[in-house]
């Protein structure tokens, strides 16, 4: 059974980069799940430097947007996943559904994450999660904003109940509110 690690914290904060070195100092094959669609060519330029600079340290990307139990299915024989990230699932999840003339709906979301916590689960090794908190600064202008900031809000709390360690980082720096 998996050993599953929530990193969390604002933009920018350094979760992603705390969530690498996290990675990076536990033994094994690493192997990255991107969940970032490429949308223009800075995203493209963005990615493809991540990706390099990930490649020379030994690690595998999978690039999944939306069915994260399938990522980490084909990501079965590393052993330390790294997921980044949570909220830009939930928006690729809520994109997908606009597409189809649905919403998700917080119940949805909840579905959606405990069946991510099953997949993590059965998963050997370690799992790391990274996401953000969205729902710190004002309430957004529209509902739209208002219904993503809901969806990730209830990601994050599914995911941090069902985690062994969850940590916030904030200026660069982590804090344990979990585990450890």
């Amino acid at each position: 059974m998996a050993r599953l690690v929530l990193i969390s914290g604002g933009c920018r904060s350094g979760k992603s980069a705390h969530a690498q070195m996290l990675a990076e100092s536990l033994p094994g094959r690493r192997a990255y799940v991107a969940t970032c669609p490429v949308i223009d060519a800075e995203m493209r330029r963005r990615i493809d430097r991540h990706q390099q600079a990930r490649s020379a340290r030994q690690w595998q990307t999978f690039e999944e947007p939306v069915d994260l139990p399938k990522a980490l299915a084909a990501a079965a024989g590393f052993d330390v996943v790294l997921v980044d990230c949570l909220t830009l699932w939930v928006n690729n999840l809520m994109y997908e559904a606009e597409q189809q003339g649905a919403q998700v709906s917080e119940e949805q979301m909840t579905d959606r994450c405990q069946a991510l916590l099953t997949a993590c689960r059965a998963h050997r090794g370690t799992i790391i999660l990274v996401t953000n908190e969205v729902g710190m600064g004002i309430v957004p202008d529209n509902a739209v904003a208002r219904r993503y900031r809901d969806l990730a809000g209830r990601c994050n709390q599914v995911i941090a109940a069902g985690a062994d360690v969850v940590t916030l980082v904030a200026c660069g720096l982590p804090l344990t509110l979990k585990g450890g």
